[in-house]
């Protein structure tokens, strides 16, 4: 092995033994096509014969089950939204009699009513099993441990990790969010290889490690599975510099399954590849809902291909991605790395702007830490963001002004709007232990 290749397999992990792949896997594309055709055809028989708002949505869009031929027929379908869910709460969008599900989920409902998702006995096993596939790829391997810092409860990030953990044959350390000094106490003595857990909330873990005077670079952990929150490049290499770990991003949506539905593989880390066999991805403009070839970003949309309890048709996430070609697992599309939502986009002055745009400039400027805050307010006539940023500790006071400019003069030059910047101290600004809530909304409302 040459030196180049070492330091390439340290850095992004070794290929798995295709051995140990599942079949779908390792499916051709043809066999991957043909496998979700039948199984497409399926979901929306179910759903038109057994969810009212499906046979309503149909029937105005003048389709139905059977006109469905080919995946390209799919477009003709009406598409899902979160509104829809939340019109027939609670339990409106199942497709099987109450007796058959075994669990519920929901979102946190803080904009209105939650999202309520079920699952039957089957889609539970389905969802270990994507679950288990997600964490394998990420270099995860029967007999590891792993630190389960998701929280538990309606959201589906911790049952859905557990569970797919345990599949997958791992020792699950069932530890939950919050009390972040407990958490470091369990990795030191517990030592696993694997932690689970939202990126925002990691960067809070690495924080308590070096507060307790221990180097996070010497825990056990060689693995990160971040997920539930867009998060940038940028922030990977914050995270696998300061811990010294593999940092791969997963995702996946409560409305189409939970965690799981796609995953970065950790021997390319080029993007998450969706396991095509049990959700079917599209990518439309989000202003016209046009399906837009492979290559082009837009607003991704799922149709769930094999759930019994809550099939879901051309949901649109509101994640803005781009499809790309299969590289680790061929035969599967990879979907580009989450970096904005369209209900995350914050319009001010005219000028489209993401939190994570922001995210890459604060990452990249000295002396600056992760932890930011964006507030919006108004001022006289005019919307006007603050950014409040944490200095590092080593950050000396006299650089502070400097950043701030920094970080607004970088803004101004990627985005084309101005903000305002203020670098804080540390450990001024709250922290979150589940998925982060950067922007706070303050503007007056006419």
């Amino acid at each position: 092995m040459t030196a180049a290749t070492s330091e390439t397999t340290r850095r992004l992990g070794p290929a798995p033994d295709p051995a140990i792949l599942d079949p779908a896997e390792r499916m051709s594309v043809d066999e991957l096509r043909a496998t979700q055709l039948e199984r497409l055809q399926w979901t929306l028989r179910h759903a038109y014969e057994n969810v009212p708002h499906y046979r309503r949505a149909f029937d105005a869009a003048g389709v139905h089950p059977d006109d469905c031929r080919e995946l390209a027929d799919l477009a003709r379908f009406p598409t899902t939204s979160k509104a829809d869910l939340r019109e027939n709460y609670p339990f409106g969008m199942f497709a099987v009699p109450q007796e058959q599900v075994r669990r519920v989920h929901a979102s946190s409902g803080t904009t209105g009513r939650p999202t309520v998702v079920g699952y039957t006995e089957k889609d539970i096993d389905t969802w270990a099993t994507v679950m288990a596939r997600s964490i394998r790829a990420a270099g995860g391997r029967a007999g590891d441990r792993l630190h389960n810092a998701y929280g538990y409860g309606l959201f589906t990030g911790g049952l859905g990790a557990h569970y797919g953990a345990e599949k997958l044959g791992c020792t699950v350390i069932p530890v939950s969010g919050g009390m972040t000094p407990r958490q470091v106490q369990l990795i030191t003595d517990f030592e696993p290889r694997i932690i689970m857990v939202t990126p925002s909330y990691m960067l809070t873990v690495i924080d308590e490690f070096e507060k307790q005077g221990l180097d996070p670079r010497a825990s056990s952990l060689e693995v990160g599975i971040f997920g539930a929150e867009p998060w940038t490049e940028q922030m990977r290499r914050e995270m696998e510099e300061r811990l010294d770990i593999q940092a791969v991003d997963i995702y996946g949506l409560s409305e189409v399954m939970g965690p799981g539905v796609a995953q970065e593989c950790v021997e390319t880390k080029d993007g998450l590849h969706i396991w095509e066999d049990h959700f079917y991805p599209e990518v439309i403009d989000p202003l016209t809902g046009e399906v837009l070839p492979e290559g082009e970003q837009g607003e991704l949309v799922f149709t769930s291909l094999s759930k019994e309890a809550m099939p879901v048709i051309r949901y649109r996430t509101r994640d803005l991605t781009r499809l790309l070609p299969g590289t680790a697992r061929p035969g599967m599309r990879r979907m580009e790395k989450i970096t904005g939502r369209t209900d995350d986009m914050i319009i001010l002055r005219g000028v489209n702007l993401f939190p994570t745009q922001i995210e890459e400039i604060v990452l990249r400027t000295p002396g600056l830490s992760p932890h930011f805050a964006l507030e919006l307010v108004t001022r006289g006539r005019m919307d006007h963001l603050i950014c409040r940023i944490e200095a590092r500790p080593d950050c000396p006071p006299e650089r502070r002004p400097a950043a701030a400019g920094e970080v607004a003069k970088g803004v101004k030059d990627i985005v084309g709007t101005s903000i305002e910047v203020q670098v804080v101290d540390p450990e001024t600004l709250a922290r979150s232990v589940g998925k982060l809530q950067r922007l706070a909304d303050h503007r007056e409302r006419a």
